[in-house]
């Protein structure tokens, strides 16, 4: 009950006379001025540091306000565009002090087990939300009502007491404070209460805002309550009055945060919805009850007041995220308000506020409200309750105490301190340190615990020793407390430590008062600059100390507020460094023993002053004898003594020798010794004597006792952070690794140590039980895996496949194999099932190389199949087979983050029961993706895990509950619950957990870190209930909460789609002692890497628990018409069908309407418009072409069955662009069949595999499609057929190869029969609805079956002589039926789509469905295999077993397939998307290239094969460079790379890495180019920037704008002599833009010279688009003459143009068919290379003057480029990248002056 004098209220300022700053302080510039708005004089204070400008009351920190009120009314308004800090010291009744800040300075909510901190947000409609906001220039004068009780009871679970001090710092206005019992509405008077009789206690006069008449106190005024939702509430704050209809229904929205939040009047107005979360009430019962997180209420359309609810946080947070109508209305928890604009009136408003007007709640309605709103709360809670810690010390093993009776013992470790019962094991708590606690004391009646941490300041704390409360705490004077000690009486605590300059300080505290409700004050402080390593209060009188140090003893006492020493005079010992002090009572009076470093003991006489008597420990020479002779005290050498302890008869003495020794008090022999493992840090003797205490600085703790004169050990500690854990069932054993280089088994049921394994030479990494065998396998930083046995005590084997330390392990349940992986990314499986394991295989490049030691770095699913793991990129996760190591799914989690520049990666993975089938993946961006372990898409989410990202996670084998840890902070999650989990969060590591799991009994819950933590579990493991269900895979999420399926599209994810899983390429596996030493498929990424492919959800999806089946529906009159399974490999290729897309069943006059294409992704398209060929075209004679195709890069993605493959033969052959590739798998050779105008759609290959179809899109050349039949031994053309009007889609041989069927596309929908004897029609058929694919009966000739949207339909060819005759028969499939691709063999199928699965499926069901239909046992159709690739699947080849084959995606990849090892083998790969340049090595080994997906790719120019990747997100690469060689550096070589974005990125090809990004351009690079010496960096923009960049700093120096407003298409660069053309520099560069003008410069970049040498300018073309693109404008120095340009693309005709430097004009002109897209001249002959957008590319020769064009591009050729050996030419359309070989290659005879260029050139 508060005291009477403070009723009904208390004005403080007045109360303490604040004015005459007695009470009360002032520091800064606080100044007492007039208001005009409230016309009376306030405190203004001001100043840019807060802390250095403040009111402060009372006057000093020791003393206390007293004041008992629970609201505390503060009447200010903070200074426009400033900061303020309001804090808070309240004192609980358990004598905590809290301390409770609101300022706009905080980011967001904290809090600590002393300190609430509150954000104070303003927001207004405009500018959104700003956390760190200045005050708005509108800010009013403000009424801030806190209700004390509450915050304490919400926040912190503890009972407020008294308000103990209030500081007001910097910027506000602050006119009084106020507290009271009693909640007033500041808005309504006393007279206005009155009149209308209101259920509200009006504000008092002197606390009343002046309001003018007519005007309502809200639109002048803010008022805030915080919290406000407490039942002891007497009133309600007022609601306007508003119809029902009117007033806007809450919903809740969990809130991550507390905090206050300021809305302005207009932001009110704006916001059409009320946000609100469930606000429990704390229990007095349950003192750890966990709540939700604070509520926001804003309801502005009826009362237009709002209201904050306070909730706790220290238990539970509910998992949910923000969902709102208004983003505006995204705000995350509890803040005060404050209004930005006064236009409305505003008041705090409870939860019964919202109820229609003429009804009040009932507080039991209300409390009924809030127990329904923790319905779904964690229960029981807490859940986890701490049952042992195995660790002593943490930051020093000196401080360990006995209890007054002699049967505990009192320890810290780290930040928890524990009291161990030494008989019984058992262990109490006491929780609340941050950090490691430094020091302990314990008073003689066992009343008071003092203990410091180590963090400065120091903070001190005092503990009720047998309750475990804190009854206070407080803020030391030192910088850092080196030890305590207690008077006797526990009245007197002394400190000694050091300040922040590293001084002595010695402080006296009286605690006399603290058990009562006092507060703690400091008696004395002293500095001094002697040393103290020991520090003691007297036993026999507490005003008297004692202390010893480096070479001082002295004696304290405390009188008059002053502590005053004596030094005590040492004589000869003045030099001796001493380190422990003890009293003991003798008749003669008390006597101080000290002992030193030296090995020396003193006897003090304490009232002389005087040393008495010295004695010295000294070794003695061990005899030859068996036994060694004790230590004695002599002259000599001694002994360091670290500790000694005296009791009534004996003294001892713990040295660094690790022996501790018992002496008489006349040290005349020794009675006991005790040996231990490590120096010995401390001693302590119990109150009866009986037994001695001894901690060691190698963590270990145990006491001797005397009449047994046996040793106990009580505690084994890790000394280093524990890095991982592994538990054993069977035996019931933990065993944990350190950075202590220590390995450790302990006993799970008594937590003993069993065994100890050291290796001083390696440190271990990770641990992992064999399941069955008393073995474990320990993996070291070495790269090493060791096999150990716990029976035989000894190493097994040791493993070294791997080169980098060992980041995981991980052992398969059922004991067979055992799996490691290393910080390099090698992989590693063992056969584990017998004693001594062996290597199987070792994969390099798996493991992701980034990723860090990790328990979890390795996971392995219950049922021993499956093997996870983070790799081999740390933006995917990968599932293999745990016995073959195929690759079964890879999943890209690589979520942009937009909180930063970087993307979500993952972190840790854990397999859920295998009933469930789930794969949890911690994410950098504190996420928990549940994803399915089959198919690789998101079940749900938990977001916002923790404030960083999650390091370890287990789930338990009922899957109820989910454990994450990060930080210090080890969270449960109630993983059953599908919708908005909730989470309880358990502290007390002071130093980041490592690992966390659950035991093998499910019983308890271990985490390690600096410690080992058990953790009971409070409930019991429901072993026998059935685990939750899945969610159907990409399914929509039960509603807004932290589990949500990313596929329901919520607005609040940044992922608008699942992560989609994709297959890449494996690497071969094979068995070794290390991983091979090359690496060819090398994959490297920038600062922001991850793939450029767009994931796609799966829309309608759904997915039934269990395995995927193939469910058998027996359609209506397909009896005779179905076939059975087939010997034979044939394919029926089936689109899949998108949701929403109507079924056509009518049928329809062919080209009644214009054709759509249904399904638009399966059908041929085309990059480019159809070639013309012009006259002017000259193709080479036979024979006499100076280019030969030698090779083509890519595979053409957008065809359909456009690859071939026949096992028996060898065959494979695909298409890119217009050309048939056929290739030899083995040699990799190729074979190039050429012909087709336009780019091929689809292949077919006889059965006999001796003829090849082809068939190429519609052109305009030509009236049909052009099919053509292609001998496969001798690679001709031997006919050339064409139906079709556009694309044919699909091609087939019949089983007997007597007949070919060509398919029409959508365009088209024809069916056409062709005889193979002659290649003439047969017959055709018009089609009504568009048909997709088609094949024919293997063991029928005239069946045939054709699949379209939403039918299938069965064609019989009846043959009469010449004529054939056609029979349909059509039945309905379902509109959810559908694959990409169908390959049926024997009793296997494969499927193929569009979702990226391939799927092989068991398909011995088919006989028993056509005979008994619905009554068969369909189930026994089932999928075996599933993998996931790059693209949709488009074409696929398979033999006759299925067992392997050939399959080829969108992405312009062909994979090969083992089902047998379940993985894909990349085969062809190409950019998916345009190819922008390609560049070429100096020594021609390598070229690179760059496309618009962002890419730079590095292939290996013998072979052709992709060597390096880099890649970044969301940028398009645009142009590419390769560094010349350098003379001092030949092995370094850089590429440099422009993006869309600006950016200019060098990377290393030595180094595989990024060496450097800079932005030199604000817009995107168009041309780029290195100086001759490959120092600098010349580069051009679109917006005709021209920037010089050195290429080591990235800074850029010199920036031209001569050529701005026209993008730079070319920039090229070459040395000159110094002074050649007349102009001073080294080298020369131009740069050409697309306004045709070509500047010309020489420069010499050392000295900052450039300067302009010439400036061409040309008329622009009459045609300026190309392909859609404006023509580019190309110049380039000619190679054998480098005063001679040549340019196209420059002036009004189709013409090459050759301009001379020297004599300053055009020379000479060539004409061309069409204008020039890309331009390449040949440094080693007279050649130049020419590419038009006709799909051209012509070769002339200057020195014959001839000119050859070819064909073969399937786009225009806007690329071309030669090798500096002039060998090879390559030549790019789109993305086919075509290298030809140049015949006849000749050497350059040399540069001439001019070239011999001649007379007429005639082209042709």
């Amino acid at each position: 009950m508060a005291r009477v004098w403070q009723h009904p209220f208390l004005n403080i300022f007045r109360h303490f006379r604040v004015d005459e700053w007695k009470r009360s302080t002032k520091e800064g510039d606080v100044a007492l001025v007039t208001d005009k708005t409230l016309k009376s004089t306030v405190y203004r204070i001001r100043g840019s540091v807060s802390a250095g400008n403040y009111i402060q009351l009372p006057k000093t920190s020791t003393q206390s306000l007293g004041l008992t009120g629970r609201y505390l009314y503060v009447l200010f308004r903070p200074l426009p565009t400033k900061h303020f800090v309001i804090h808070l010291d309240v004192s609980t009744k358990d004598s905590q002090v809290i301390r409770v800040s609101f300022s706009n300075l905080f980011k967001e909510f904290k809090s600590t087990a002393t300190w609430l901190q509150f954000p104070f947000i303003f927001e207004g409609r405009t500018s959104g939300r700003d956390l760190a906001g200045v005050t708005p220039p509108c800010a009013h004068w403000t009424c801030l009502q806190l209700d004390l009780q509450d915050i304490l009871l919400v926040y912190l679970n503890r009972h407020y007491s008294h308000l103990k001090s209030i500081k007001l710092c910097a910027s506000l206005l602050v006119r009084n404070l106020y507290t009271s019992n009693l909640c007033f509405d500041p808005a309504v008077s006393v007279t206005e209460a009155r009149r209308a009789q209101l259920p509200v206690i009006p504000v008092p006069r002197e606390m009343a805002f002046p309001v003018p008449k007519g005007e309502s106190w809200h639109d002048h005024y803010v008022h805030i309550r915080f919290p406000s939702d407490s039942p002891k509430a007497p009133s309600q704050p007022i609601q306007k009055s508003c119809s029902p209809s009117e007033t806007v229904l809450p919903r809740p929205v969990p809130q991550p945060f507390p905090h206050l939040v300021a809305f302005s009047k207009p932001m009110q107005d704006g916001i059409s919805s009320v946000v609100q979360i469930p606000n429990p009430t704390a229990s007095q019962q349950a003192p750890l009850a966990a709540k939700p997180l604070p509520e926001v209420i804003l309801s502005h359309e009826c009362s237009k007041v709002f209201k904050v609810g306070g909730l706790g946080i220290h238990g539970q947070e509910p998992s949910a995220q923000v969902e709102t109508a208004n983003s505006h209305m995204a705000v995350s928890g509890v803040h005060v308000f404050a209004h930005e604009s006064a236009v409305g009136p505003m008041a705090l408003e409870d939860a019964s506020s919202r109820e229609p007007p003429g009804r009040k709640q009932s507080w039991q309605e209300i409390a009924l409200d809030k127990n329904l709103s923790r319905q779904r709360s964690f229960l029981p809670d807490p859940i986890l309750r701490l049952k042992r810690v195995i660790g002593f010390g943490g930051h020093s093993t000196k401080w360990a105490l006995w209890t007054k009776d002699g049967v505990a013992v009192v320890y810290p470790c780290h930040a928890v301190i524990v009291v161990l019962h030494i008989d019984t094991g058992d262990q109490r708590f006491f929780l609340g340190h941050t950090d490691k606690v430094s020091t302990l004391a314990l008073d003689g009646s066992n009343l008071l615990l003092a203990s410091t941490q180590v963090r400065p300041p120091s903070i001190v704390r005092l503990w009720d020793f047998h309750t475990g409360g804190c009854l206070s705490l407080f803020q030391s004077p030192m910088h850092a407390v080196c030890s305590l000690s207690f008077s006797n009486s526990g009245a007197l605590l002394c400190g000694i430590g050091k300040d922040h300059h590293g001084r002595t300080v010695v402080v006296a505290w009286g605690t006399g008062q603290v058990g009562l409700g006092g507060e703690v004050v400091v008696l004395a402080k002293v500095h001094t600059d002697f040393d103290i390593q020991a520090f003691r209060v007297t036993f026999f009188d507490e005003t008297r100390m004692a202390s010893c140090g480096r070479g001082s003893v002295r004696l304290w006492r405390l009188r008059g507020g002053e502590l005053r020493s004596c030094p005590v005079d040492l004589g000869v010992h003045h030099m001796l460094q001493f380190t422990d002090l003890a009293f003991k009572q003798t008749q003669e009076g008390p006597t101080l023993y000290v002992c030193s470093r030296s090995g020396h003991i003193l006897e003090i006489d304490h009232q002389c002053m005087a040393v008495q008597r010295t004695r010295r420990l000294v070794p003695t020479p061990t005899p030859s004898g068996p036994h060694p002779q004790k230590q004695t005290f002599s002259s000599g050498p001694g002994i360091a003594i670290s500790s000694l302890s005296v009791s009534r008869v004996v003294c001892a003495v713990g040295s660094e020798d690790g022996y501790l020794r018992l002496w008489p008090l006349d040290f005349s022999s020794v009675l006991l010794e005790a040996e231990h493992e490590g120096p010995i840090s401390w001693v302590c003797i119990s109150p009866d004597g009986l037994r001695v205490l001894s901690s060691t600085s190698s963590g270990h703790l145990g006491f001797l006792d005397i009449p047994s004169r046996e040793y106990s050990v009580l505690v084994r500690s890790h000394m280093a952070p524990v890095l991982a854990l592994s538990t054993e069932q069977s035996r019931g054993q933990l065993a944990t690794v350190s950075q202590d280089c220590t390995v450790r088994i302990w006993d799970l049921a008594t937590l003993q140590q069993l065994y100890d394994f050291k290796s001083p030479g390696e440190a271990p990494c990770a641990v992992a039980f064999h399941p069955v065998q008393p073995t474990f396998f320990c993996g070291f930083s070495s790269g090493a895996v060791h096999s150990f046995s716990l029976e035989a005590t000894e190493d097994l084997v040791e493993h070294v496949c791997h080169r980098g330390a060992i980041t995981g392990l991980a052992v398969t349940p059922n004991g067979k194999f055992l799996f490691s992986s290393c910080s390099l990314g090698t992989l590693a499986q063992y056969s584990c099932a017998v004693p001594r394991s062996c290597v199987l295989q070792v994969a390099a490049d798996m493991v992701c190389r980034d990723s860090h030691l990790s328990p979890n770095a390795l996971a392995v699913s219950g049922d021993s199949r499956l093997l996870a793991f983070v790799g081999p990129s740390r933006c995917t996760v990968t599932v293999m087979d745990s016995a073959s190591l195929g690759e079964l799914l890879r999943v890209d989690i690589s979520t942009p983050d937009l909180a930063s520049s970087r993307l979500d990666s993952a972190v840790a993975v854990c397999f859920s029961p295998a009933t469930l089938g789930h794969l949890l993946v911690s994410t950098s961006s504190n996420k928990v993706v549940v994803l399915d372990a089959t198919s690789g898409c998101t079940v749900r989410e938990l977001s916002s895990v923790h404030s960083v990202a999650c390091a370890s996670l287990a789930l338990s084998e009922d899957a109820r509950f989910l454990l994450t840890a990060t930080g210090r902070v080890v969270k449960v999650w109630d993983y059953s619950m599908q919708a908005s989990p909730s989470c309880q969060v358990y502290i007390g590591h002071s130093e980041p957990v490592q690992a966390v799991a659950f035991t093998p009994d499910q019983q308890q819950v271990l985490s390690v870190g600096d410690a080992i933590f058990l953790w009971d579990i409070l409930v019991t493991p429901e072993r026998d209930q059935t685990l939750p269900m899945a969610p159907a895979a990409c399914e929509p999420g039960p509603g807004p909460g932290q589990l949500e399926d990313v596929a329901s599209g919520a607005n609040s994810l940044p992922r608008q789609q699942v992560p989609v899983p994709f297959q890449a390429c494996p690497r071969q596996l094979g068995v070794c002692a290390r991983p091979p030493e090359g690496n060819n498929g090398t994959f490297s990424t920038s600062d922001e890497e991850g793939s450029c492919e767009e994931s796609h959800g799966l829309k309608g999806l759904r997915q039934a628990p269990g395995p995927p089946m193939l469910v058998g529906k027996e359609a209506s009159g397909a009896g005779d018409g179905a076939w059975g399974a087939s010997r034979g490999s044939q394919g029926l290729i089936v689109p899949p069908c998108p949701d929403g897309q109507p079924s056509s069943q009518s049928t329809r006059e062919v080209g009644s309407e214009p054709a759509t294409d249904p399904v638009s992704c399966m059908h041929f398209s085309a990059h480019c418009k159809a070639s013309m060929l012009a006259k002017g075209i000259s193709f080479p004679p036979a024979h006499g072409e100076q280019l030969r195709l030698k090779a083509v890069v890519g595979y053409s993605g957008n065809g359909w069955a456009n690859m071939v493959w026949r096992p028996d033969t060898g065959f494979f052959a695909y298409t890119c662009g217009r050309v048939v590739v056929v290739e030899d798998l083995h040699s990799g050779t190729q074979k190039h069949w050429l012909g087709h105008p336009e780019k091929i759609s689809t292949l077919a290959l006889s059965h006999n595999a001796q003829v090849l179809a082809s068939a190429s899109g519609h052109s305009s050349a030509a009236a049909h499609c052009q099919i053509r039949i292609w001998d496969v031994s001798g690679g001709l053309c031997q006919h050339l057929i064409s139906h079709h009007d556009t694309t044919v889609r699909a091609l087939a041989f019949s089983p007997d190869d007597r007949l070919l069927v060509t398919l029409g596309d959508h365009g088209d929908r024809t069916l056409a029969l062709w005889s193979t004897a002659t290649y003439k029609l047969v017959s055709s058929a018009r089609l009504p609805e568009p048909v997709h694919s088609m094949a024919f009966n293997p063991w029928d000739a005239s069946e045939l079956a054709c699949v379209g949207h939403g039918a299938v339909t069965f064609w019989h060819l009846q043959q009469r002589g010449a004529d054939v005759s056609l029979q349909v028969h059509q039945e309905p499939i379902p509109k959810e039926a559908g694959a990409g691709v169908l390959l049926c063999s024997g009793l296997r199928l494969v499927s193929g789509s569009n979702t990226r699965q391939l799927r092989l499926w068991a398909v011995g069901a088919v006989p028993e469905l056509r005979r008994k239909g619905s009554g068969a046992r369909y189930s026994s159709v089932f999928m075996e295999r599933e993998l996931t690739l790059d693209g949709a699947v488009v074409s696929a080849s398979f033999d006759d077993g299925m067992d392997m084959g050939i399959v080829g995606t969108t992405a312009g990849t062909l994979w090969y397939v083992s089902w047998a090892e379940g993985s894909s083998t990349r085969l062809i790969s190409g950019h998916r998307s345009k190819v922008n340049k390609v560049v070429f090595s100096p020594s021609e080994s390598h070229c690179a290239t760059c496309g618009e997906d962002g890419s730079v790719r590095v292939w290996s120019l013998a072979s052709m094969e992709l060597v390096i990747q880099f890649q970044v997100l969301n940028q398009s690469c645009l142009c590419l460079a390769w560094s010349p060689p350098s003379c001092t550096r030949p092995e370094q070589q850089w590429v440099v790379a422009g993006y869309s974005d600006g950016t200019l990125r060098v990377f290393s090809i030595s180094h595989t890495a990024m060496e450097l990004k800079m932005r030199p351009h604000p817009a995107a690079l168009t041309a780029i180019a290195f100086s001759p010496n490959g120092q600098t960096v010349l580069s051009g923009d679109q917006n005709g920037l021209v920037a010089v960049s050195c290429r080591r700093t990235g800074m850029t120096f010199c920036v031209l704008s001569d050529h701005q407003g026209a993008p730079i298409s070319t920039i090229q660069s070459t040395s000159k002599e110094y002074g050649d053309l007349g102009v001073e520099g080294t080298e020369l560069w131009l740069a050409a833009s697309g306004d045709q003008r070509v500047s010309v410069w020489a420069s010499d970049w050392l000295r900052d010279h450039c300067e302009l040498v010439d400036w061409l300018s040309f008329p622009a073309p009459a045609a300026v688009q190309a392909s859609g693109c404006p023509l580019p404008s190309l110049a380039a120095f000619c190679p054998w003459d480098r005063a001679l340009l040549v340019c196209v693309g420059l002036g009004l005709h189709e013409e090459v143009i050759f301009y001379s430097l020297r004599q300053k004009q055009v020379v000479e002109k060539i004409p061309l068919p069409f204008f020039a897209v890309s331009l390449s001249l040949s440094p080693g002959a007279h050649l130049m290379a020419i590419g038009f957008p006709e799909c051209v590319l012509r070769l002339m020769d200057f020195a014959s003057g001839t000119a050859q064009d070819f064909a073969g591009h399937g786009d225009s050729v806007h690329v071309c480029r030669f090798t500096p050996s002039a060998r090879l030419l390559f030549s790019v359309a789109h993305n086919e990248i075509l290298v030809w070989e140049v015949t006849g290659h000749r050497a350059n005879p040399g540069p001439p002056y001019q070239v011999p260029l001649p007379a007429c050139w005639a082209p042709g």
